[in-house]
């Protein structure tokens, strides 16, 4: 480990935060090191964690205490941090406040961070230091008074609310108190430039308990029960916090630029919806009886203009944005001296087709569940089969996104096969409910589309030299990514060609005893430099292919040792090293969600029935 790396602590090792409209970090120390405004995808005004010096940070620390315990409070995004010292214990509360809804399965920001301290026993020195760092750090916020216990900045409108006095000085306001056992002190901070207001103990408290109230609410709507029921509703509720409040947009990770390798300069800005991602997010709370986040997201994702004529761009801003300019920020250090840091992303630009199978999938599926399905999102739908039914011989980036030369990649072809399935499903089913009139021409077109597009992928994208289905047409280098191949129904879990594919899989991209890499850097020239840690997504994706391949014992081992990757707190990075250290934005959306996936697999295995089901999107897919 480098001196740089022992600087920072440990990605997994922060605590998340969220209240749908921006998302806060909580640092093993109880600092706050990320904090961006408005909304998720703001400026950072804390941002330690990319740059220990000039990143920012709102620090809470009880002298002589060490590093605190920490845990949720039950069911939500509420951290509890006991620091024991000598002298005393103090326990500190830390929430973006939420609230319940008309609709108590829905959930509102209250858009104020808050942090409540409370000596439990004995006597305690707390020390408290808000530096916040505007604009990823190229600023120094400058604070003016407002009244007794308020101060606001100009540049981001923020203002902080303390029932300590706080003092001014370099920037930064600081406070000092010793508290015995019983008292209680509270900071608040708003961050979206909304008017100040006071909030003391009392209100603070009335916070904390509507926020665990509002997420406990949320969580009673999922009535699983199954196997590993702790992880899978921490997962959901991971999920549920990367879901943009004001447009349902769905965010891969609320964090740029941590890296995939340590030095390495694989460091993106992951603060957008991926349509692939969100689509599998929206199936994954589906199976847990969440339909609320499905209809917002397809409001948001027909909203797009480009969407509606028929064509899928990769990804979206949260507001709906269709553009983002990648550039990098000199300034910030990184996080453990991995630069370059970035804001942006270039993706936007590319061609990926494996982006429609993902949504029609998702579409089906939540007709399945709901019934509801409006002509005029019928018709969008219709477009985006139609887009892939002339343009799925084309060559894509694929779905990792990789800087070259478009290729024929195999998956892109799997969920174009599964795009024109969907679309001849819903056609029919909607038919046979008198909802829609179906143009037999057109579904007949489709119907040959499928069956071509399946006989190419399997004519063209399994490798009888290597036994596996492979990355391009007419290669031999694998991937991870056609783990989905069961999992979509393209073919049985059990067909040899699968069979064979897993084993090659783990043979060639296996890392230690469960995780796997998504390719070979030796056999693959992805257009990047550096190496990269093994994919979370696809160690949890190979799970649910096992419980398909009547492989359950092993796809339990292989589930156990994978949660040794999450952090203390139970979230998951992108990606991790065998060693046990987590790399990538954090938390990240897919890793959590092929998570849920393969939880509700190894729990039905054995039930053939409910395994055809998932697979084949047929009826049964909900836990509800």
């Amino acid at each position: 480990m480098s001196a740089g790396e022992r600087a920072y602590p440990p990605i997994a090792s922060s605590a998340f935060l969220s209240d749908m409209h921006t998302a806060a970090l909580l640092g093993p120390d109880g600092a706050v090191e990320w904090l961006c405004v408005p909304r998720f995808d703001g400026g950072s005004v804390f941002a330690r964690l990319l740059d220990r010096e000039r990143g920012g940070a709102f620090f809470l620390d009880i002298e002589d205490a060490g590093r605190p315990e920490r845990r949720y409070l039950g069911d939500t995004l509420a951290v509890e941090s006991r620091f024991e010292a000598p002298t005393g214990t103090a326990v500190v509360d830390d929430f973006l406040a939420v609230r319940s809804a008309d609709d108590d399965n829905e959930l509102t920001a209250v858009h104020v961070l808050v942090r409540r301290v409370r000596c439990e026993s004995g006597s305690v020195t707390l020390r408290a230091q808000v530096d916040a760092r505007p604009d990823y750090g190229r600023k120094r916020a400058r604070w003016e008074r407002k009244g007794a216990d308020l101060w606001e900045t100009a540049d981001p409108r923020m203002w902080l609310s303390s029932t300590l006095a706080l003092e001014s000085g370099d920037h930064a306001l600081s406070a000092a108190a010793e508290l015995s056992a019983g008292d209680v002190v509270a900071f608040a901070v708003g961050y979206t430039g909304e008017s100040a207001r006071p909030v003391d103990v009392s209100a603070a408290e009335d916070l904390l308990e509507g926020t665990k109230e509002a997420w406990r609410r949320w969580v009673g709507h999922c009535h699983y029960d199954g196997f590993a029921r702790e992880q899978v509703i921490g997962s959901a509720l991971v999920l549920r916090g990367l879901a943009f409040d004001e447009t349902g947009a769905l965010l891969a990770a609320p964090t740029t630029s941590l890296p995939e390798w340590i030095g390495g300069g694989r460091n993106w800005d992951y603060r957008f919806t991926w349509h692939r991602d969100a689509s599998l997010l929206v199936l994954a709370l589906f199976r847990l009886g969440h339909a609320e986040l499905g209809r917002r997201y397809a409001r948001f994702l027909f909203s797009l203009e480009p969407v509606r004529q028929g064509t899928l761009t990769p990804m979206a801003g949260i507001g709906g944005e269709l553009a983002s300019d990648e550039r990098v920020l000199d300034h910030l250090d990184g996080y453990a001296s991995s630069r370059p840091v970035r804001v942006g992303n270039e993706a936007f630009d590319q061609v990926q087709f494996e982006s429609y199978g993902h949504v029609l999938d998702a579409a089906y599926v939540y007709y399945q569940l709901t019934g509801e399905m409006a002509g005029e999102s019928w018709a969008v739908l219709r477009r985006l089969v139609a887009t892939i039914g002339q343009h799925w011989r084309e060559p894509d980036h694929g779905i990792w996104e990789m800087r070259g030369e478009k290729r024929q990649n195999t998956y892109s072809k799997v969920m174009a096969w599964v795009c024109v399935d969907r679309g001849i499903r819903l056609a029919e089913r909607l038919s046979e409910a008198g909802t829609a009139e179906s143009d037999e021409g057109e579904v007949d077109g489709w119907r040959k589309t499928r069956d071509e597009i399946k006989c190419e992928v399997l004519d063209r994208g399994y490798s009888e030299e290597r036994g596996a289905f492979v990355q391009v047409y007419d290669g031999t280098a694998l991937d991870a990514a056609l783990l989905h191949i069961p999992l979509f129904g393209f073919l049985p879990g059990d067909d040899p060609r699968v069979v064979s594919t897993i084993d090659r899989i783990i043979e060639g991209l296996g890392d230690g005893d469960a995780l796997i890499h998504r390719y070979d850097l030796d056999e693959v020239d992805d257009g990047l430099d550096g190496p990269e840690g093994a994919f979370l997504l696809c160690s949890f994706d190979l799970v649910s292919a096992l419980v398909l391949a009547g492989r359950a014992e092993e796809a339990e081992r292989r589930f156990d040792r994978l949660m040794a990757y999450a952090g203390p707190l139970g979230l998951f990075a992108e990606e991790a090293r065998s060693t046990g250290a987590a790399l990538g934005n954090y938390p990240q959306a897919f890793a959590h969600l092929a998570l849920i996936q393969a939880a509700l697999n190894l729990d039905a295995a054995g039930d053939e029935d409910a395994l055809h089901a998932f697979a084949t999107r047929t009826k049964g897919t909900s836990w509800r």
